[in-house]
């Protein structure tokens, strides 16, 4: 399963891609604002730093205002997927921009409905919000496994994008499933890397050496 980080924080991005964790990245209008500063420029850097596909939202709810701000996303990388809502105008979007090969990600997706329509338009990628459901009651991981039992039916080639992700839990049962990609924020991934024995075992090992020292000042590693 691929690792997507939904941000646009330049410092995570780095810190994350350094460690080799990230295959894309997902960002949003409310992600922009959210970091200030120029969006131009945060665009640019993060298309530089990431090497796999990276999706830049429009943000014009018709279909000629998504077409224009599509073309333009793109030319900030060949690595850009251009995002879309899950609208009438969207879906007539991420057609015509299939037909012409440019990659397309299909966001806020809440129904297996809207994950099928999604397809048959040529996305790349859709993406459920599972949190989103989860916060009114609705069981978001039973869409990913309703969306993945439909594709698998079919010769789509449509990714199944996990968004709205709140916890490791999430990401677990998006990997059984069998989801192709998750994308999280930088919190989500911070809690991925530690368990409190990983701590524990470290320290003890630590304070082990430090007694082989006392005990053989001139050991090295």
């Amino acid at each position: 399963m691929k690792i997507f980080l939904d941000t646009a924080n330049l410092e995570s991005i780095k810190k994350f891609n350094d460690m080799g964790l990230l295959d894309g990245i997902t960002t949003n209008p409310s992600l922009m604002s959210k970091e200030g500063g120029n969006p131009k420029n945060a665009m640019e850097e993060i298309t530089k730093i990431i090497q796999g596909d990276v999706s830049l939202e429009v943000v014009s709810t018709e279909y000629s205002g998504m077409m224009d701000e599509g073309k333009r996303l793109r030319e900030y990388g060949d690595n850009v997927v251009v995002k879309v809502p899950m609208t009438s105008d969207g879906l007539k979007a991420c057609k015509s921009f299939s037909s012409q090969g440019i990659p397309v990600n299909v966001t806020l997706i809440f129904s297996a409905n809207q994950a099928l329509l999604a397809a048959k338009s040529g996305a790349k990628y859709v993406s459920p919000f599972i949190g989103r459901l989860d916060d009114i009651g609705q069981d978001g991981m039973n869409l990913i496994k309703e969306i993945k039992e439909i594709f698998s039916n079919y010769d789509f080639k449509t990714q199944i994008l996990v968004a709205s992700v709140r916890h490791p839990l999430h990401v677990i049962d998006s990997a059984k499933i069998g989801a192709d990609v998750v994308t999280l924020p930088p919190g989500v991934l911070d809690k991925m890397l530690q368990h409190p024995l990983t701590k524990i075992g470290l320290d003890n090992f630590l304070a082990d050496w430090e007694k082989l020292k006392q005990k053989n000042p001139d050991t090295k590693i």
